[in-house]
C-alpha cells in the first residue's frame, strides 16, 4: 500500500490556521484520514475547545498503544517579522516553515502516518488510540482532560501513552522526556494605608512588606534535586504599586512567584510554605496579605523501565544516539495523562518552538516518522 508522507501531512496541518481555542479545520482533516484508513472516529469536543480520538482494534484492549498530541498552535505574533506566510507550509532549502511546525503538527503528522500504515500492512494484535487536543497552547482546561473523561464515559482504555511533544534540545533522539516538575503560581496583595511621604508615620507602607516577602521566598533554596529532577525554583514574576507619585505612599501593592517543583513537594506544600511566610511578614509589619494560588500540574514521573526501553531502542536504531531520560522543561499534557498509564514524551528538536519563522527540517519529520513507526512495531512484536 502507498505509505503516507508526514511532511506532506505537515504541511496541510500547518495551512489550518488553529490558533488556539480554534480548530483551523485540522481535526476534521485528521478525522477524514483516520476514518478512511479504518479508525473509529469520535470528538470529545467540551466549551469551545474541540478534541478528537481515534481507535483503530478492540475498545479497551489490554494492548492498546496510546498517542497524545494538539493541533492548536500560539498566535503568530508580530506577523510583519515573518520572512514566510506563518501558515503557508512553505519549504525552503529543505526546511519547512511555519506555525506548529514544530510544536507540534509535525509530532501528530509523524504519529498518525505511522499509524495509519502499521494498520494497513500488518494489521497488530492489539488497539492504537489516537488523542488529539485543541487546548494544549492555551488554559488547557478543556482539552485533554476533556478527553480523558470521554474516555472513562466511553470505556476507551490506553495501555501506555507517548506523548509527541518537541522533546529533544539540540540533537534529534538525544531526550526522551519521562516526567515533569510541577508548576504553580501565587499572587499576592497586600494592603496598607495610604498617606503623604513626607509623614510615612501617618501611613501603613505595604512596600516594605512586599519587598521582604519576596525575598524570604527568591533566597530560599527549597531542595538539592532528587533522584529524577533538578532543583525546585522559585521564581519573582512580578511586583507592582501602579504608583507614578513620588510624594504619596500607595495603599496596595502586589507581586506573584512562580514555582516549579520536583517530588520533593506538591502544590499543598508549598502553599503551606508560603502562608506560613506571608504569616510572618504581617506579624512583623502589620500589613495584610491576602494570597491567591493556581497549581497548574503536579510533579510526575514514569520510572525508568519497559516504556522508556522501548522508545529509547527505537531512538537509538533510527538516530544512532542513546537518548537521556530526562524531566526537565514545562509543563505538558502528560500531567494529566498520567493518572491513566505509563506516559512518555518524545518528539522533534524545539529549538524554534513558538518563534518567529517556527520551521522544521523536512528530513526530520520522516526521522520522527520511522522512529514512531518502530516503537509501534517493536510494542506489537
Amino acid at each position: 500500500m502507498t505509505q503516507i508522507d508526514p511532511a506532506q501531512l505537515t504541511a496541510d496541518l500547518i495551512r489550518c490556521p488553529s490558533v488556539t481555542p480554534e480548530e483551523g479545520g485540522a481535526l476534521v482533516l485528521l478525522g477524514e484520514m483516520l476514518t478512511q484508513a479504518g479508525f473509529e472516529v469520535s470528538r470529545a469536543d467540551r466549551g469551545e475547545v474541540c478534541n478528537l480520538v481515534a481507535r483503530w482494534g478492540t475498545k479497551g484492549h489490554a494492548k492498546t498503544f496510546g498517542f497524545n498530541g494538539h493541533t492548536d498552535v500560539v498566535p503568530v505574533g508580530d506577523e510583519a517579522s515573518w520572512t514566510v506566510d506563518p501558515f503557508g507550509a512553505e519549504i525552503k532549502d529543505g526546511i519547512m516553515y511555519g506555525r506548529g511546525a514544530t510544536d507540534m503538527k509535525s509530532g501528530v503528522a509523524a504519529f498518525v502516518a505511522a499509524a495509519i500504515d502499521l494498520v494497513q500492512d500488518t494489521p497488530p494484535d492489539g488497539a492504537i488510540l489516537i488523542t488529539v487536543t485543541g487546548d494544549e497552547e492555551g488554559p488547557a482546561l478543556h482539552g485533554t482532560t476533556a478527553i480523558l473523561d470521554h474516555m472513562a464515559e466511553t470505556g476507551e482504555k490506553m495501555s501506555v501513552c507517548l506523548v509527541g511533544e518537541p522533546t529533544c534540545p539540540e540533537t534529534m533522539g538525544d531526550m526522551i522526556k519521562i516526567g515533569r516538575r510541577g508548576s504553580m503560581t501565587a499572587w499576592f496583595t497586600y494592603r496598607g494605608k495610604q498617606g503623604h511621604s513626607a509623614y510615612p508615620h501617618r501611613a501603613r507602607n505595604p512596600l516594605p512588606a512586599m519587598a521582604k516577602l519576596m525575598d524570604l521566598m527568591a533566597s530560599h533554596s527549597l531542595d538539592e534535586g532528587t533522584e529524577h529532577f533538578d532543583t525546585s525554583t522559585v521564581a519573582v514574576v512580578t511586583m507592582d504599586t501602579g504608583n507614578e507619585a513620588t510624594n504619596v505612599i500607595p495603599a496596595e501593592c502586589a507581586s506573584a512567584v512562580n514555582i516549579r517543583f520536583n517530588d520533593a513537594h506538591t502544590g499543598e506544600s508549598l502553599t503551606e510554605w508560603m502562608q506560613s511566610l506571608v504569616q510572618k511578614v504581617t506579624d512583623e509589619t502589620g500589613i495584610l496579605i491576602e494570597i491567591a494560588v493556581k497549581i497548574s500540574g503536579e510533579s510526575f514521573i514514569t520510572p525508568p523501565g519497559a516504556l522508556s526501553d522501548l522508545v529509547g531502542r527505537a531512538v537509538e536504531a533510527e538516530t544512532g544516539l542513546v537518548p537521556e531520560l530526562s524531566t526537565t522543561g514545562g509543563t505538558s499534557d502528560a500531567r494529566f495523562i498520567k493518572n491513566h498509564c505509563p506516559v512518555v514524551e518524545f518528539g522533534l528538536v524545539g529549538k524554534t518552538m513558538h518563534q518567529v519563522d517556527e520551521n522544521v527540517p523536512v528530513e526530520q519529520i520522516h526521522q520522527l516518522k520511522a522512529i514512531y513507526s518502530r516503537i509501534l512495531k517493536d510494542y506489537f512484536a
